[in-house]
């Protein structure tokens, strides 16, 4: 008897790969794609695993496959970036046993620092890209991947998007496959790639493409997922993926070509599309990637004169620009709804990070941030960051700012990266920082978890991703062994005393690295124990606001300037009693 659930995109993923017969997952967090290997995780019978980052997970799943099992690694947009030298390099090898990488993008920005759009990176790998609408198509674009890349000797990209990940729909489940692994042969000529074996192979790369697109012709589609849905004449759209579902609520009665497989196009087909409708058009979000190359092959379409490069779609959007009848009926009247008072993000009461950044912010110091949930110091109160750009560039960011000013801004530049982040890439800055002589001060703030993906294990915890016991880093440790003489331990909430350690280490000519330890207060060890909670003296308070100005969300300010806490909220950290100069405000006891 065949079941069905009720799944998220990413979930569905994982039960493809499951389905598939997958035996090796490895991969770095990052949302939108992070519940895929949280799922695969609950598959005992598939080996999984948390890597430091993007690239490693990439070079586990390529071993795994020339070795014969079927291996898949999962991140987001930009994770794919640090991914990237792998996965070029892994197209002229192809696979032994099936090879998939899921990246996730996230237009709109959610929870990303760029908009990337990923299938740039199957034309410039020349490898193919499938992208599912909902989770049905999730499970079995999966499933489908990985015989494909075993029939057709490729990686395969699976393209996911952060409306597709995270919303559910029905997918019925199968039976999984058995998790063999096929026999390996030595096979220096396809698997090594010094130059003169690479020029043979990249023949085969452009050989398979021109191959899968015959394919793909001569069966009218069924090789690349793709659909046709002949309707009213007028309006032809070509769509994949999330904008699928747009163009259906907004268009129910056009002509669609729904792409399964977004690269390599189906040039012969979509032009055979475009002879039965009067106007053909592309939706995409992000980039006119689907447009572009159908202009190139001489088929005559719309597409961004008529949309935005900027964001996310919506199916108004699409009827907006497309027809003049009346847009689809607003789910709420928003004009009857009480105005929200506006509130801006704020990190979580009891955070570690809050007490250091309220130090470098007194100290006047030129930060260089990293990517996580401090990325917020950048905002009130703390107005610490001034820069952020990608996973582990703080520690390079600082080091150049040293050099740039040869060594005078060094008294006053530090980088900030969380423990994660400094394991997935900002060791090599650290070595190379050390070795080049500079003057910066690093502060690696060691929460004891991976905290704004949603509290996974890394190398720093002690624990696998099946929250086994596993051998455990030793930060301090580490540095020592690069070369690092000067490396201090704080706790953050104790800002003052993070503000003199930081100013001593600051003052110092050489590298040196401060580590801020206190667990996130979102997990159990760092949880207050309940019934703890900051104590308030009202007779001993001032009205100074010194309190409120840390912008705790579990303490306000009353009319009267004295502090409200909100004892379900409160993680008795203790900043806000290290801040206050009167002693009004005491950490609680049990």
């Amino acid at each position: 008897i065949l079941m069905k659930e009720i799944l998220l995109g990413n979930e569905a993923v994982a039960r493809g790969a499951y389905e598939a017969g997958v035996k090796v997952v490895s991969s770095y967090p990052g949302t939108p794609s992070t519940e895929i290997t949280e799922t695969i995780a609950n598959y005992k019978e598939i080996y999984c695993e948390w890597a430091p980052n993007e690239k490693v997970g990439a070079e586990v799943a390529i071993g795994a496959s020339i070795r014969g099992a079927r291996s898949m690694t999962c991140m987001k947009h930009v994770g794919l970036n640090v991914a990237a030298d792998p996965l070029f390099t892994v197209s002229y090898t192809g696979v032994n046993g099936g090879l998939v990488f899921c990246v996730a993008d996230d237009p709109g920005m959610h929870s990303s620092q760029n908009e990337q759009d990923s299938r740039n990176y199957a034309r410039a790998a020349k490898i193919p890209m499938f992208e599912p609408s909902d989770s049905e198509e999730c499970k079995v674009f999966t499933k489908y991947a990985f015989d494909f890349s075993e029939k057709y000797d490729t990686p395969v990209l699976l393209r996911l998007h952060t409306r597709v990940s995270h919303s559910r729909s029905i997918v019925e489940l199968s039976e999984p496959l058995p998790r063999l692994v096929k026999d390996y042969k030595k096979d220096v000529a396809k698997n090594v790639m010094m130059p003169a074996m690479a020029i043979k192979r990249h023949v085969v790369v452009e050989d398979r493409t021109q191959k899968i697109v015959s394919d793909v012709v001569s069966d009218g589609g069924k090789t690349g997922l793709h659909s046709i849905e002949i309707n009213d004449s007028q309006i032809g759209i070509v769509t994949a993926g999330a904008t699928y579902q747009y163009v259906r609520d907004a268009l129910p009665s056009a002509s669609v070509f729904k792409l399964g497989m977004v690269w390599p196009l189906p040039i012969d087909l979509i032009k055979n599309f475009a002879s039965k409708v009067d106007r053909l058009i592309v939706v995409e979000e992000l980039d006119p990637f689907i447009e572009t190359e159908l202009k190139a092959n001489g088929i005559e379409c719309e597409g961004k004169k008529l949309f935005t490069l900027l964001g996310e779609y919506s199916a108004r959007m699409i009827r907006s620009a497309l027809t003049d009848l009346p847009l689809p009926e607003l789910g709420i009247e928003t004009g009857k709804l009480p105005i929200a008072p506006s509130r801006p993000p704020v990190l979580c009461a009891g955070c570690p990070h809050k007490g250091l950044f309220l130090a470098l912010h007194r100290l006047n110091a030129q930060v260089m941030g990293d990517i996580g949930c401090y990325t917020l110091g950048a905002l009130p109160p703390m107005q610490a960051v001034d820069a952020c750009i990608c996973m582990g560039a703080s520690v390079g960011m600082a080091h150049g700012f040293d050099k740039a000013t040869d060594g005078e801004d060094s008294k006053k530049t530090v980088a900030v990266i969380g423990d994660s982040t400094f394991m997935h890439s900002g060791i090599t800055n650290l070595l190379n920082a050390v070795y080049n002589e500079s003057s910066m001060t690093l502060i690696i703030l060691d929460n004891s978890i991976t905290g704004m993906t949603g509290h996974q294990q890394n190398p720093a915890t002690g624990m696998n991703i099946r929250l086994d016991k596993a051998p455990q880093l030793d930060l301090e440790k580490l540095c020592e062994s690069l070369g690092v003489n000067s490396i201090k331990v704080v706790d953050p909430v104790d800002t003052f005393t993070c503000e003199k350690v930081i100013k001593e280490e600051m003052s110092k000519n050489e590298v040196s690295v401060v580590i801020a330890r206190r667990p996130c207060a979102l997990i159990p060890t760092g949880r207050a124990k309940k019934g703890v909670n900051v104590i308030f003296d009202t007779d001993k308070c001032k009205s100074c606001g010194a309190c409120g100005r840390v912008m705790c969300p579990a303490l306000v300010m009353g009319e009267d300037r004295k502090p409200i806490i909100d004892l379900e909220a409160c993680n008795n950290c203790g900043l806000c009693v290290n801040v206050c100069k009167f002693d009004a405000l005491a950490k609680g006891e049990e």
